[in-house]
Parts: C-alpha cells; structure tokens; sequence
C-alpha cells in the first residue's frame, strides 16, 4: 500500500465536502476543508457490521466516500483527507494515536493528521466520531478550540500529547513516533476484524452539524426500507435495502 494522493479526483472531492475556496495551502483553506468534510461525510461502520474487507487505498476510499455515498471511520475518513490535502499543497503528517475514553495502554489504532500551515502546526482529525474535532486545534500545550457546542484542549501527559473534548480524554499520540502505510493497514484491520473492538461490537453511524451529532441509537425500524430511508434522510448515507435489512439483527441485539 502506498498513498497513491495522484488517484484522487480533486474536484469530486471538493465537491462532495462543499469546498468552493481558494485552492491554496492556508489556515483558512484547511479550517474550511476540516469543517466541510465533518459537516458532509459521516462516520460509520457498516460495512465491518455487514462482514466486508475496509479497503485503504485511495481508489477504495473515493469509491466509497466521495461517489459512494457512504461515510466511514478513521483510517478512510483521515487517508482520504490527507490525501486532498497534498493535492493542495499541504504537507500532512499521518499518525496513530491510542484511544482512552477512561482507558490507557491500547493499542495505536486511532488515524489522525497534523498539518504545518503558516508557521504553526494543527492537529487535524476528521474521522473520530463521537465528541472528535469539527475543526483543526493549535498542536500546542494548552491549546483550545470552540465550535458550535463543543469545546476541546490538547495537552501534555508525559511524552504523549492528549487532546481532550471537554473534561474527556479522546486520545493520545507521540509526533515523533514513525509511522508507515504499513502500519496503517494493521491497525485498520485490528480495529475491523478484533472480535474486541468496538467497531465489530456495535452498530455506529453518526453525522455532525453546525450544532448537533444525529446518532443511530434510540430508533427502531420494522424493515429494511425503513432503516435505509432513515440513514439517508438523517445520516446522509446512501444504503441498500438489502444491506440495510441485514443490519436489524444488530440494531435489535447490540453486543
């Protein structure tokens, strides 16, 4: 596996997250982009509910999240932005970063990006869910950002950098720790195959707007129809009905 960036049509990209700016490598073309995929693209794990490989190269990626119609979690959603990204002329750092949510010592399973751009640094990190980033934070001690809602911080916990929504813990990561395609790949296919994992347990789907997350929680459906019909007019995530009817066992028997 190689980031293949040249793979990606930029302009469906664009497109797909609403972006019409300037095409330059600025704070404000980042901040831009950050919001607009959030806002456009939803986080979801169907396809690792339904039993299907989650492919990473960039073809896979674009095929589902730009033209598919369909959202996904952090490995695709943070690739594939990288990805636009160096097409910009950014130059993005990809990571690994260990999930906490009241837990230590897990493995480096979580894809996040930080992004040099006029003579700082910002973490970006378009593909957690849940309480993740709307927008880019300052990838510095203390830093804070507020959007719509919610509010986050970064900071400092011995050799890792924690960023924080709130008073909790989302993750934690080290910058200088290498980290290869590779290394993706394996932590991709931890999170989608470990019978552990919370990707593999539960049924997650989430769309976040100017002031609200919508989650899959809480609904029931009679039919396929009437799950598919719900996640697109919701979520914004196009499913089949076939695919979607596969899915009750799960929403009615969560793990």
């Amino acid at each position: 596996m190689t980031w293949d960036i040249e793979k990606l049509d930029l302009d469906a990209y664009l497109d797909r997250v609403g972006y019409t700016g300037p095409r330059t490598p600025t704070f404000a073309t980042l901040r831009a982009l950050h919001l607009g995929h959030v806002r456009s693209i939803p986080f979801e794990n169907l396809d690792v509910i339904l039993g299907r490989d989650i492919g990473l190269d960039l073809g896979s990626l674009q095929d589902k999240l730009v033209t598919g119609g369909r959202g996904g979690y952090c490995h695709e959603h943070n690739l594939l932005f990288a990805a636009a990204l160096e097409r910009l002329g950014f130059t993005p750092a990809r990571h690994l970063a260990r999930i906490r949510l009241g837990r230590y010592h897990l493995p480096r399973s979580h894809a996040m990006l930080t992004v040099p751009v006029e003579g700082r640094v910002w973490v970006a990190d378009v593909g957690f869910g849940g309480e993740g980033l709307v927008e880019p934070i300052a990838f510095e001690e203390g830093a804070t950002v507020e959007s719509g809602p919610w509010r986050w911080r970064l900071g400092r916990d011995g050799d890792f950098w924690v960023l924080h929504a709130g008073e909790m813990e989302l993750y934690a990561f080290r910058q200088d720790e290498p980290n290869y395609p590779s290394d993706f790949e394996v932590a991709n296919y931890h999170v989608a195959t470990h019978p552990h994992s919370p990707f593999v347990r539960h049924v997650l789907a989430q769309r976040t707007t100017a002031g609200e997350r919508i989650r899959l929680e809480g609904v029931t459906f009679a039919t396929g129809a009437e799950l598919a019909g719900w996640l697109r007019d919701h979520l914004g995530i196009e499913l089949t009905e076939r695919d979607a009817a596969l899915l009750l066992p799960r929403l009615a028997d969560p793990q």
